[in-house]
């Protein structure tokens, strides 16, 4: 991940418009984590981005359970990435839900995904920076101000806190922002 957050403006020029987008990994990956089924999604959201606007026309497409279509469909409204507009069949007096696919709302999404993983390396970077850590041999930690006012002993285990080198973990941290 780079040192600076991936802003709007990269992530919308490394990743492709309409249908060409869901090869990205970062949109793939984003897909997944709001619908727990990359595969039935990307058909779904390839269906909304050629044209077919209805539930039931997307699960005639790709000959997939009706209810499987709405339910992915309405995990990425709760998301935002995707809207509809319900109308009335004056016929029938049924109701009909025309979806869109919110493609900058995905790109919005993932920027603010990485702006928020990146203060929060940022902050944990500063923390190991400006801090003296202590362990015991069960793997409690410490920083140095709760160390001593436990007296170098570990409140949980009772053994002996000794000091803890973080200079990999620090650079660890360094790398992933690099």
């Amino acid at each position: 991940m780079p040192n600076n957050p991936l802003t709007y403006e990269s992530i919308k020029s490394s990743i492709s418009e309409g249908a060409g987008m869901l090869n990205e990994p970062l949109v793939q990956e984003l897909i997944q984590e709001i619908t727990n089924d990359n595969e039935n999604s990307i058909s779904i959201i390839k269906c909304l981005l050629e044209g077919k606007i209805t539930d039931e026309e997307i699960s005639e497409e790709i000959e997939l359970r009706l209810n499987i279509v709405r339910r992915i469909l309405y995990k990425l409204y709760d998301a935002g990435l995707a809207s509809y507009k319900r109308s009335k069949d004056p016929e029938t007096q049924w109701y009909t839900y025309s979806w869109k696919f919110e493609e900058e709302r995905v790109i919005e999404t993932i920027a603010s995904k990485y702006e928020k993983s990146s203060k929060e390396m940022e902050a944990s970077l500063a923390y190991e920076e400006d801090n003296m850590f202590f362990t015991c041999i069960n793997g409690c930690r410490y920083n140095f101000e709760d160390a001593s006012e436990y007296n170098f002993l570990c409140p949980e285990c009772e053994l002996k806190l000794e000091y803890h080198d973080n200079s990999s973990l620090i650079t660890e941290l360094k790398e992933k922002m690099n």
